[in-house]
């Protein structure tokens, strides 16, 4: 197999190839910090969902309880 071979000077193809290679890496560099900036705040999105879930379930229950007792009161009244 024979290389390809180029009609330009072989000064600006080294230009064109290393700034082609710098290039991508740069991009795929850039893309990992983007994909483990967005797992992290993912994650600490699941926590803050998960910290609220709880807490909202347990308002709803002491809320459960709250009207029981009130309904207790209210029996107790008549």
């Amino acid at each position: 197999m024979e290389g390809k071979r180029y009609k330009s000077p072989m000064r600006k193809l080294l230009r064109f190839f290393k700034k082609s290679r710098d290039g991508w890496k740069c991009k795929c560099r850039e893309a990992k910090v983007q994909v483990k900036r967005l797992g992290n705040r993912v994650r600490s999105l699941d926590k803050s969902r998960n910290r609220w879930k709880e807490q909202a379930m347990g308002r709803r229950e002491e809320l459960r309880q709250l009207r029981r007792e009130l309904e207790k009161q209210k029996r107790l009244a008549c």
